[in-house]
């Protein structure tokens, strides 16, 4: 495991981090935008160090949030370990943002006139390996008798464009609403959390990473957002991990919700926009 705070440059390099907890719960807990490290061949992209601490290169207190979650609920984690600013496991290969050019108001300057092989080169290196981590995860759940059920942790800044953002933290979902929807209604029935539902974005993304291992795969899913100021040091994160458990432990504790979220099912295998 590397720490957060580490440099920004290593000398031997791993896309993905995994650590698996225990073999019975059928939880995986993902984190797509985990940190902002680069390889040195990349060094900051042409960037300002600085704007390599912005939400634009990561989710900010998002990793701690996951790793915390995951020894909660005895889950397995599994995070990447590039910047999105150089390719994003949260989009289909085939998405225009998979390689962002302008972020927030940032130019990459590597990114602004990347060449094929270069993108080729990014999606076999970092991308495909994420991808292919999580479903060796989840294959491995299914072989051991367990459906799946995928949380995904992500972070948001508290200000966009000017404007104030009101949720505490939301619930992004597409079709399969067995774990989205009694989770936003526990979260909210706590009474102390503005909570949106696909706020503030929208789950219903084709080609991003849910979609692709748990709508094309029937199981069920959810994309937890957190707003980054209330998870910026460690005591939010292990706060907002233990609000989270919780919530998930009372919709676990539902009967009927519990029965649903035991089988793989459909919902559709395209998102309507």
């Amino acid at each position: 495991m590397i720490p957060q705070d580490a440099p920004l440059t290593s000398l031997s390099w791993s896309s993905v981090e995994v650590r698996r907890c225990a073999a019975e719960c059928p939880f995986l807990v993902i984190c797509d935008h985990a940190t902002n490290l680069l390889p040195d061949r990349y060094g900051t992209l042409g960037l300002d160090p600085a704007q390599l601490e912005r939400h634009i290169a990561y989710d900010i207190g998002a990793r701690g949030v996951a790793l915390e979650l995951a020894r909660h609920l005895g889950a397995t984690y599994v995070g990447s370990r590039f910047s999105r600013l150089l390719i994003d496991p949260n989009r289909g290969a085939d998405d225009p943002t998979l390689i962002m050019r302008i972020s927030d108001g940032a130019v990459i300057p590597a990114n602004a006139r990347i060449a094929e092989a270069e993108t080729a080169l990014r999606l076999a290196t970092f991308y495909n390996p994420y991808h292919a981590a999580i479903s060796a995860e989840l294959d491995m759940l299914s072989a051991g008798g367990r459906t799946p059920i995928i949380l995904s942790i992500h972070s948001y800044t508290e200000v966009w464009r000017g404007m104030a953002r009101e949720w505490h933290c939301g619930i992004l979902w597409d079709r399969d609403p067995r774990l989205a929807q009694p989770l936003i209604d526990a979260l909210r029935t706590d009474g102390r959390w503005k909570v949106g539902d696909n706020q503030p974005y929208s789950g219903r993304l084709i080609g991003d990473c849910l979609y692709r291992h748990g709508t094309v795969r029937g199981f069920p899913h959810a994309l937890i957002e957190v707003r980054q100021d209330l998870i910026r040091d460690e005591a939010g994160q292990a706060e907002w991990a233990r609000i989270l458990a919780e919530a998930i432990d009372r919709v676990r504790a539902e009967p009927a919700v519990a029965a649903d979220l035991s089988r793989v099912a459909f919902f559709g295998s395209h998102t309507d926009l």
